[in-house]
């Protein structure tokens, strides 16, 4: 059937700007404070739009954690791809466990609740795997399989624990810690997938 309300978009960027604001909304009060009428709010549409693209919160809110692993995703692999050496690639890791553009603090604050909610919904568990092989995908550009697996944890787990540091981390013993890992690479096997 053509020319119905459905296939006719008035206003072609209100998902993302509903997902968007759903990210915002569980950044600001996390998932268990998250409602529809908060997020309607914030990205200023009707409520009515939330039913009109969403089956209810828990895919709402598993397109907004898809949305959240793309985006960093794609931040991780252009940082990594950048990289023409093994030099520059072990300072593109420093980076990102380092740097102010990937793990920002309302990225942390994103990350913590997708974790979190993972464990009770298998849509965003599957894209919690699919965001850890990504980005060993992309650590593969320049990495065993191993050293990308060990990487990865660092750059997970880092910036985990700057979140609740009241210091920088310290930029020296990061890549200390993460040459020490890459110069490491023939003893390092991978332990699965």
């Amino acid at each position: 059937m053509t020319g119905t309300r459905r296939e006719i978009p008035n206003d072609p960027g209100r998902k993302e700007r509903i997902l968007d604001a759903a990210l915002d909304v569980i950044a600001e009060g996390g998932v268990h404070t998250t409602t529809h009428r908060k997020i309607a709010a914030r990205a200023q549409v009707p409520l009515g739009s939330l039913t009109y693209y969403f089956d209810g919160m828990a895919d709402l809110l598993a397109q907004a954690f898809a949305r959240l692993s793309d985006t960093m995703s794609q931040l991780y692999r252009r940082t990594l791809q950048s990289a023409t050496s093994t030099a520059e690639a072990e300072a593109a890791v420093v980076e990102l466990i380092c740097g102010p553009a990937y793990a920002t603090e309302r990225d942390m604050t994103l990350i913590f609740e997708m974790y979190a909610y993972a464990n009770h919904n298998e849509a965003v568990s599957a894209t919690t795997r699919t965001w850890l092989e990504r980005s060993r995908d992309s650590l593969a550009l320049h990495f065993t399989p191993g050293v990308s697996r060990a990487l990865d944890a660092l750059i997970e787990g880092w910036p985990m624990h700057r979140a609740f540091d009241e210091a920088p981390l310290d930029r020296r013993l990061v890549t200390e810690t993460v040459h020490a890992i890459v110069t490491a690479a023939p003893t390092l096997t991978t332990d699965g997938p």
